[in-house]
């Protein structure tokens, strides 16, 4: 699906795609954060068939003009877990709101492991 909104000058339309982009693009910038991975079996098999449009570790959702995030990360070794995870939900929060201009209503962060 996509978010969908309306102004003066027409409709817009984000495709969950592109949030998901946006996403991995903004989670990158956060410390801790050393890689995305694919959170299941099965998101790996689709990761593999699917080259360009996947991102792995992310998913999002969207239902109206509300947006529910699924991410599955790796953090680095020696940072607080819990410390690193507020920061990335904050983050992404605000800057999905402000470029999407709807509402992140669930974000899930899901550790999957610990890099050096």
């Amino acid at each position: 699906m996509a978010v969908k909104t309306n102004n003066i000058y027409g409709k817009i339309l984000v495709s969950d795609n592109t949030i998901e982009r946006f996403v991995s693009h903004v989670a990158g910038d956060c410390y801790g954060i050393v890689a995305f991975v694919p959170s299941s079996f099965w998101d790996r098999i689709v990761g593999f068939f699917r080259f360009r449009t996947y991102v792995a570790g992310v998913k999002v959702r969207t239902e109206g003009d509300r947006i529910f995030i699924n991410l599955a990360v790796k953090v680095k070794y020696g940072v607080s877990i819990k410390a690193v995870v507020d920061a990335l939900k904050t983050s992404i929060k605000y800057r999905v709101e402000k470029f999407t201009g709807m509402i992140v209503d669930t974000m899930n962060v899901k550790v999957m492991g610990v890099e050096r």
